[in-house]
């Protein structure tokens, strides 16, 4: 139990898609503000959903046939033919929030190809695939939430003019990226 917390925890903070992989940054520097927390819930379901069918397919139907070269073409449909229908349930579920138009951030961002390949490397077990698909997401979510406050604070500031926009966002990714560097020594292995 101990070591599915803190797979979860390197997943969100240590080892963090967007800042330690560079996976998923597009939906992180496109996103809008007041769709900031519907992306992150959809983010994160759909990440759950495909690391863990990803894994379930990969070590319980690939390998035991000897087609683990294909798992490519497996994990890229997963993960692309399950955004319409999540997206759908989403929108029932929390109706006060705004689904519409994540699809193409959805479709683009490749940190749930990348996390299905990650759980697809090592066989540590489903739970550890459930624990590093469910870090992951909530560790995409706490990124696109302060790459957020982040664009609302450098709209209220005057920075330069050569530094306004996307130059600014990249100095703040590098800056945050730092501060989760710094969370390496929390976890001993």
């Amino acid at each position: 139990m101990t070591e599915l917390l803190l797979t979860l925890i390197s997943a969100a903070l240590i080892n963090n898609l967007v800042l330690h992989w560079p996976l998923g940054v597009d939906p992180v520097l496109g996103s809008e503000r007041p769709q900031v927390h519907a992306l992150g819930i959809a983010t994160t379901c759909l990440m759950l959903i495909t690391g863990t069918l990803g894994y379930a397919l990969y070590y319980w139907l690939l390998v035991p046939l000897g087609l683990t070269s294909l798992r490519l073409f497996v994990f890229l449909p997963l993960s692309v033919l399950l955004i319409g229908p999540l997206l759908k349930l989403l929108s029932r579920l929390l109706a006060k929030l705004s689904f519409d138009g994540l699809w193409p951030l959805l479709l683009g961002n490749a940190g749930g190809l990348g996390l299905t390949l990650l759980n697809a490397q090592d066989d540590k077990g489903i739970f550890h695939a459930i624990a590093l698909s469910l870090g992951a997401g909530l560790g995409f979510w706490l990124v696109l939430s302060l790459f957020s406050d982040l664009r609302q604070r450098t709209l209220d500031n005057d920075i330069p003019l050569p530094f306004r926009g996307l130059p600014i966002e990249l100095i703040g990714a590098g800056l945050i990226a730092v501060v989760f560097l710094g969370f390496s020594g929390l976890i001993k292995t």
